[in-house]
């Protein structure tokens, strides 16, 4: 995650503020349940990066022997997989 998880308070404090006060939105629920909404619709945005680079790590720990050998690189390996996983599920990070 790029950001950190304790700002998604304060960012959706201000986003929720703003649609307020330029009356973009008209609540039909409380301000803190709105809240919530956009604190866990940013979390889970936020998360497919780290899901997705989990999801690397454990496919490239089939090729831990031939990465600490020297063969290849992890780095590399890492980075070629990612694209490969977002190519392939259009992913937007």
């Amino acid at each position: 995650m790029r950001i950190p998880k304790g700002w998604l308070t304060v960012i959706s404090r201000e986003i929720l503020k703003e649609l307020l006060d330029k009356d973009f939105v008209e609540l039909k629920t409380s301000e803190n349940a709105v809240r919530d909404i956009i604190f866990e619709a940013m979390l889970a945005e936020l998360m497919v990066e780290d899901t997705l680079n989990d999801e690397v790590r454990d496919i490239l720990k089939k090729f831990d022997s031939e990465i600490e050998k020297g063969n290849l690189d992890y780095r590399t390996l890492f980075d070629m997989t990612k694209k490969k996983l977002v190519k392939e599920r259009n992913i937007i990070l």
